[in-house]
């Protein structure tokens, strides 16, 4: 069984930066390309970024890139995602997931495990 935990979440300004945190357990890490997806209120879950399993690849969704930097610890079984520059339309659950596919998906039915998700509340 796959364990997802995520830690960092928390209240910033409009501006400011966050870390956020996806602590993975159960199994060979290594064995997983990983996301971070966030979820707003009454909108649907969304892509935010994908990590392969080496940490070679990465891809972002389009209004995150320049301010968000995906990145993976394979030897302590940890994925993070550096948010910088947040805007209060960052503001979100944000959850991590697992798939055991090559290939890093944008949709996600395509992962097979998640986290339980940490608020990230961005203030104006």
């Amino acid at each position: 069984q796959v364990n997802l935990v995520e830690s960092g979440g928390g209240l910033v300004q409009a501006g400011g930066s966050l870390r956020i945190s996806c602590a993975v357990s159960g199994d060979t890490f290594s064995k997983y390309t990983m996301a971070w997806f966030r979820q707003a209120p009454g909108k649907e879950r969304e892509f935010v970024a994908g990590i392969s399993w080496s940490g070679g690849t990465t891809r972002y969704l389009d209004s995150v890139k320049g301010r968000f930097t995906i990145s993976r610890d394979n030897d302590k079984n940890t994925m993070f995602l550096q948010m910088n520059s947040l805007k209060p339309e960052d503001t979100a659950v944000y959850f991590c997931a697992a798939r055991t596919g090559r290939l890093i998906i944008v949709g996600p039915y395509e992962y097979s495990y998640w986290g339980q998700g940490t608020q990230v509340t961005v203030s104006s």
